[in-house]
């Protein structure tokens, strides 16, 4: 046997063995994986118990089994794609199809078993009640407000805290009444109130009354009751509610809903709204046409102020150009929270330093936060001065990468400074700029961030169906229909969130095209 073999020969027993925990460990993993899916199953959530399943079983074939190795190193950031990226952006579509909003968030059928847990408690008989010590427990005695003793029901020894089950209390009598145990304090009541307020007296009757206050019990009634066809029926009127699959709410005959309503399919009715509803297209139109300007004059303004500031610190006979770069660098340092809140107070009406020197120069104190155009100007200034260092960063260093001997072939025919910048700088730094500048206004068409804490959209328009401000953009308008004062439509602010995407994903496409050129 040659020395090769001999080596091998004890490798193949400790092969197997890792091979057989290998498995081990992959079948305990399908176990555990078996295990969550069926309890998420359970829990009435099957389409997130199919992704974990899909997810789990890949996770196991690739790790557990002899794959290929790039999979045990691409699955991660896979998978973390598609549950961080792609889920959210899947979810959000599906969401714009529906009428969820804050008087649709449950299901069909969630919202009928919570209208059937309603309940109203009778105050006409009521049953005064006392709480009584007995042992280790307590028991609980009801009185009927117009007998005397013989009118007394009381309860078996209670061990509180006590479940929602009904305790059937059978009458006693006058002497086994006369030997209950001390009668607890009001506050001693107050401490179990959580556990009388979950507890179920049946009386001999067959009667259910149920904790109406500290001092007495009253009569359960259900304010609603089924019926076969999935309709429910009011206890008090007897009227008939049907699900109405088309607006999502239970309705009568008359057309009358009840709350709360549940989420239904209602195709392209949210985006058709955006179009076809006049109430509402004519601040969303303004609202489109002000973020396309508010993102392009941001650009268009950062560039031409970046753009000048960096050719001017490239002038070699200027002095202290080190410190003026770092001076004009410093809006880009600061938190751009801490500076739009600073821009706020200085455009105070009443107090902020802008005022107080127009006031002092031309006897004006502009109203910048309630006039429409001085708040777009305002905003337009303040994201400029935030904006501007970004470019002139940019710029410095394309234009470093510019050859001198064009500027010195261009001395020596002399050519002027504007000569030499619309001839030379601008064309040769104008093409790597522009996916950059692409990328600005991708990221100011959604620049939440400014709108909210400098004007927070504000002044609003008149009249409308929906709050909508005049210095809000798409994005903050989505965000007020979703979580502020719009009555958290989520389905038409998912579908506005979908256009959104569409236009910036368009941008992105445009910025890939020409990056390849």
């Amino acid at each position: 046997m040659s020395a090769a073999a001999a080596m091998r020969v004890p490798r193949a027993p400790r092969s197997g063995a890792r091979s057989m925990l290998g498995l081990g460990i992959g079948a305990l993993a399908a176990l555990a994986l078996l295990w969550f899916v069926f309890s998420l199953y359970s829990a009435g959530q099957p389409m997130v118990a199919i992704g974990v399943l899909i997810f789990g079983a890949a996770a196991i074939s690739i790790y557990a089994t002899a794959a290929s190795v790039a999979w045990k190193y691409l699955f991660p950031g896979i998978a973390g794609m598609l549950l961080f990226v792609a889920f959210p952006l899947v979810y959000t579509v599906q969401i714009g199809f529906t009428n969820y909003s804050s008087s649709n968030l449950l299901g069909f059928e969630r919202a009928r078993a919570y209208l059937l847990e309603q309940t109203a408690i009778d105050e006409e008989r009521t049953l005064p009640f006392t709480l009584h010590a007995q042992g280790n427990g307590v028991r609980l005695q009801l009185r009927s407000p117009d007998s005397a003793g013989g009118g007394r029901l009381l309860s078996p020894p209670l061990a509180l805290p006590v479940g929602g089950a009904p305790l059937v209390v059978e009458p006693a009598s006058p002497d086994a009444v006369a030997a209950v145990g001390p009668q607890l304090s009001l506050r001693e009541v107050i401490r179990w109130r959580d556990s009388l307020a979950a507890l179920q007296l049946k009386l001999p009757d067959g009667s259910v009354v149920g904790y109406a206050g500290l001092r007495e019990f009253a009569p359960i009634q259900p304010l609603w009751q089924a019926l076969p066809d999935g309709a429910l029926k009011q206890s008090a009127s007897g009227a008939t509610y049907k699900p109405n699959r088309e607006t999502g709410f239970f309705e009568n005959a008359a057309g009358e809903r009840i709350q709360p309503g549940f989420t239904v399919g209602i195709g392209f009715a949210n985006y058709a709204r955006m179009l076809l509803d006049a109430d509402f297209r004519g601040p969303f139109i303004s609202i489109f046409i002000w973020t396309v300007l508010f993102a392009g004059l941001t650009v268009l303004f950062s560039t031409a102020l970046g753009m000048s500031l960096a050719v001017l610190l490239e002038w070699q006979a200027l002095k202290y150009r080190t410190l003026y770069r770092t001076l004009l660098f410093l809006p880009y340092a600061v938190p751009g929270f801490i500076s739009i809140l600073v821009w706020k107070g200085l455009f105070n009406q009443n107090f902020g330093e802008i005022n107080g020197i127009l006031d002092a120069l031309f006897g004006i104190r502009p109203a910048w936060f309630a006039d429409p155009l001085l708040a777009k100007a305002m905003i337009l200034i303040v994201n400029t001065w935030l904006g501007y260092p970004y470019i002139m960063i940019l710029c410095s260093g394309l234009i470093k990468s510019i050859p001198a001997d064009l500027y010195e072939a261009s001395a020596i025919a002399g050519a002027k400074p504007l000569t030499n910048f619309f001839k030379i700088t601008a064309p040769l730094i104008a093409k790597p700029l522009t996916p950059l500048l692409i990328s600005a206004f991708a990221f100011n068409f959604n620049n939440f961030v400014l709108i909210a804490l400098l004007t927070d959209g504000r002044p609003d328009f008149l009249n409308t169906k929906l709050p909508a401000g005049t210095t809000d953009i798409l994005v903050s308008y989505t965000y007020r229909i979703a979580f502020t004062d719009s009555g958290q439509n989520f389905g038409l602010a998912a579908a506005i969130s979908t256009l959104i995407f569409m236009m910036v994903a368009v941008m992105a496409l445009v910025q890939l095209r020409i990056t390849r050129h």
